[in-house]
């Protein structure tokens, strides 16, 4: 786990800094049936939010997941990690978690209706870090974000890029 220099403060974006100030510039957001869109958005500022609050709070954070159950409900979902392979200097494997996490929402997919998995990334193009958000919604619609982050010593805040689409493929409701 990342521990930047303690102390930290965040300078927040909120969730609606994430979103085209007209939805109907979204091509995404078109594209895909409004509840479900909603649904996305959602468990995305959620977990962006949660990310960079844990960010705050730890100095990082370890993989988890958020569900919208049927009635609505925005629920957090987390596993025990792993402790990280020998000879690596991790202390956990955010891998077998991000598996064991998808398992998890795969074996109970009946009782929500979209689900998200959050996990810290490395951009490696622009030698960062990064809060990923992969959500996915049982009509098939997927959407992911990148946040990318950095941790500033100087002004002892945290700094946090633009967030940007990325690619995503369904992971729950695949059979």
């Amino acid at each position: 786990m990342k521990t930047p220099e303690t102390g930290l403060q965040t300078v927040v974006t909120g969730p609606d800094s994430l979103l085209p100030a007209d939805p109907a510039e979204d091509s995404w957001r078109g594209s895909v049936p409004e509840a479900s869109a909603t649904d996305l958005e959602n468990l995305l500022g959620t977990g962006v939010g949660a990310a960079q609050e844990q960010l705050e709070r730890n100095g990082g954070f370890l993989p988890f997941a958020l569900v919208v159950e049927n009635d609505g409900e925005v629920r957090l979902v987390a596993v025990t990690p792993a402790d990280a392979a020998e000879g690596t200097d991790a202390d956990f494997d955010a891998d077998s978690m991000i598996s064991d996490l998808t398992e998890l929402l795969r074996q109970h997919r009946d009782e929500f209706r979209a689900a998200a998995v959050v996990c810290d990334i490395t951009l490696l193009e622009e030698d960062s870090d990064a809060i990923h958000v992969a959500t996915e919604h049982r009509d098939g619609s997927v959407f992911a974000a990148v946040l990318p982050y950095s941790a500033d010593p100087a002004t002892h805040e945290w700094a946090f890029g633009r967030l940007a689409a990325d690619t995503n493929e369904p992971a729950v409701w695949v059979d």
